[in-house]
């Protein structure tokens, strides 16, 4: 098992099912089980069927210093904007993703629609959510030539928010989606940067083994950043 791929792709799958789960709770609350149902699993139908298709055709038929690049470079604006986010909301510069109350205005919105409308918001919220997971598995899985683990780790974290979300439904509200976010960013960057710099004919020393203060450096600058910002902010007010 490759644990530096497995982690990043189930973090990042465990932070978006939560934002996923959560829509489909308020749509099964309001209009039903099965209607929730039925939209969630006709989006993640078709999410599966992306991963499998297009994760496969890359790992078979893109060159791998190309594939690297493309992903790295697609890596590297995921990351740095889960990065930017979380930085801004360690700060207090942008308000904390607040699970409860989405679900709470989802609930008030859906009270007033058809079931229709109920069904297509649990696929679109699904669906949605799902696509960012989809990239991350079809780029890390097919870069690492390791598709099946990372389809696997994404597959664990969805099964695992859900299971939580079944028997504790609240329990969303405490999951601490802003780290979550903070440690992703820091992977995805660290992968993007390496990967498309490796595809572009750069070989870092150590090889693979790079990645690890790789991994420190943007972590400990991340940090560096949020414990400015509060100082600036406590300075400013």
């Amino acid at each position: 098992m490759d644990w530096a791929l497995v982690l990043p792709v189930f973090f990042a799958s465990a932070v978006e099912a939560v934002e996923a789960l959560t829509i489909v709770l308020a749509v099964g609350f309001t209009h039903g089980w099965r209607i929730a149902l039925r939209g969630a699993v006709l989006a993640i139908g078709i999410l599966v069927l992306t991963v499998v298709v297009l994760g496969t055709a890359m790992v078979h038929y893109v060159p791998l210093a190309l594939l690297r690049t493309v992903v790295g470079f697609v890596l590297l604006v995921f990351g740095l904007q889960w990065l930017h986010k979380a930085v801004l909301r360690s700060i207090g510069a942008k308000a904390m993703h607040d699970e409860a109350a989405i679900f709470e205005r989802q609930v008030t919105r859906l009270k007033h629609e058809a079931d229709r409308q109920g069904f297509v918001i649990a696929f679109k919220g699904v669906l949605l959510e799902g696509l960012e997971v989809a990239v991350i598995v079809i780029s890390l899985g097919s870069s690492a030539r390791a598709l099946g683990q990372a389809s696997l780790a994404a597959l664990v974290a969805v099964l695992v928010v859900a299971a939580l979300g079944i028997v504790l439904a609240r329990a969303l509200t405490e999951v601490p989606e802003n780290k979550l976010k903070m440690v992703v960013g820091v992977m995805l960057t660290s992968f993007g940067t390496f990967w498309m710099a490796q595809g572009l004919g750069l070989h870092w020393p150590g090889g693979d083994i790079f990645l690890l203060p790789m991994v420190g450096w943007f972590a400990l600058t991340a940090l560096l950043l949020v414990a400015f910002g509060r100082r600036r902010t406590a300075a400013d007010a």
